[in-house]
């Protein structure tokens, strides 16, 4: 029961998406942060805004994929057979 639980936590889609919501969070508040230096080095566009924007979509597309397809259940081992011949 146990190894099925850890099987789900650690799909690949929960990990990148986890980590895609966390870094587009800092990335946008970054961004939203930005002083007037960071947007004349930009030439005028808040790519940390827009950068942070599209990672966060893009991890809140994986955990949305995970919810609406989960993993299926990994199948259990075969049992060992007591009366076997040696």
């Amino acid at each position: 029961m146990a190894e099925r639980k850890l099987a789900r936590l650690f799909d690949v889609r929960r990990v990148i998406g986890g980590l895609f919501v966390v870094y587009g969070l800092i990335v946008t508040l970054i961004g939203v942060l930005d002083g007037p230096s960071e947007l004349e080095k930009a030439q005028g566009v808040r790519i940390n805004l827009w950068m942070g924007l599209g990672m966060l979509a893009l991890g809140l597309l994986m955990l949305l994929w995970l919810r609406l397809n989960p993993p299926p259940e990994p199948a259990d081992p075969p049992a060992e057979t007591a009366d076997r011949e040696v």
